[in-house]
């Protein structure tokens, strides 16, 4: 059998800072430069979760789309839109919340909920040309 990729886009708006308790202010600001706004800043966050495998021969999915929807909208939107992610958001308490750090925790949440058989693959755009992807 074929594998299959299947992608479902998705949107959610966050605040964030991104510096590090242990440094000074100006190792913090030659690092992250503006990125060290002590009073945050936004993104508009698009976000692309694709799950490979093998089609069912039942149902001809590879996953059912709106389960897909369902799990981003309850364990990714719900919890990250409209939110500060250092204040906000349990897993940013000790983690910066860089893009390549977000697109972990997404990918760890939504990977509680997909078969193991089935490979899971996030890509998360910070603006519309920076983005990272995360497949575990």
């Amino acid at each position: 059998m074929s594998k299959v990729k299947v992608s479902r886009k998705a949107h959610f708006n966050a605040a964030h800072r991104l510096y590090r308790a242990d440094w000074s202010d100006s190792e913090n600001d030659r690092v992250f430069g503006k990125c060290n706004n002590p009073y945050f800043h936004g993104h508009n966050y698009d976000l692309v979760v694709s799950v490979t495998g093998e089609i069912d021969s039942e149902t001809g999915f590879v996953m059912d789309m709106k389960v897909l929807k369902s799990l981003i909208k309850n364990e990714i939107e719900d919890v990250l839109d409209h939110k500060n992610l250092n204040i906000e958001v349990p897993e940013f308490k000790d983690l910066n919340p860089t893009a390549e750090n977000i697109a972990v925790v997404i990918w760890n949440k939504l990977r509680l909920h997909i078969d193991a058989s089935k490979e899971l693959e996030v890509v998360l755009y910070e603006t519309p040309r920076n983005f990272v992807s995360y497949s575990g």
